[in-house]
C-alpha cells in the first residue's frame, strides 16, 4: 500500500502571517493539530505548526494569539515523505523520528504538497498491526 491511498489529500497552506489564534481556528473547523506554513502562489512549504507548538512556543511564554504570527511558533524542520512511498517506509520514518504526523510530497523532482498522512491514517488503513508497532515506537522514547 502506498502513502496517497492512506494520506489526507484536502491540505492547504496557510500564509505565514496568520495569527496563532487563526490558526487554532482553522484547527478546530478541519478538526486537525497540524498545519503546513507556506506561500500557495509559488507552493514553497515554508514550516508547519502544530496545537503543541502553539501552546508551548507561544502561550506559554506570553505571546498574544491574536497578534503573534504562525511563524512565532513554527518548526523550520519539515519531516516528509512522498506519495508514492510505501505506507510501512512512512511509518518506519514517523518512529524513526518521533513523530505522528508526515507532510507528503507528490515526488522527488517538483516536491509540492500534496497531503498529509498521519499515524491515525495507518491505524485507520491497517492490516497487519503496522498501526500499533508504529505508535508504540514513537512512544517507547517519549
Amino acid at each position: 500500500m502506498q502513502v496517497h491511498e492512506v494520506m489526507s489529500s484536502n491540505v492547504r497552506y496557510v500564509p505565514s502571517n496568520t495569527t496563532l489564534a487563526e490558526a487554532a481556528a482553522r484547527m478546530h473547523e478541519i478538526d486537525t493539530g497540524f498545519l503546513p506554513i507556506g506561500d500557495s502562489d509559488n507552493d514553497k512549504l515554508q514550516g508547519v505548526v502544530t496545537d503543541r507548538d502553539i501552546v508551548v512556543r507561544a502561550i506559554a511564554v506570553g505571546k498574544d494569539p491574536q497578534k503573534a504570527t504562525v511563524s512565532d511558533a513554527k518548526t523550520d524542520k519539515v519531516l516528509y515523505c512522498f506519495q508514492g512511498d510505501s505506507v510501512e517506509s512512512a511509518a518506519r520514518s514517523m518512529r524513526e523520528q518521533q513523530v505522528y504526523r508526515l507532510v507528503v510530497l507528490n515526488n522527488k523532482e517538483e516536491k509540492r504538497l500534496c497531503g498529509v498522512v498521519s499515524l491515525g491514517d495507518i491505524v485507520r488503513n491497517d492490516k497487519e498491526r503496522l498501526g500499533g508497532e508504529t505508535a508504540k515506537g514513537i512512544t517507547e522514547r517519549h
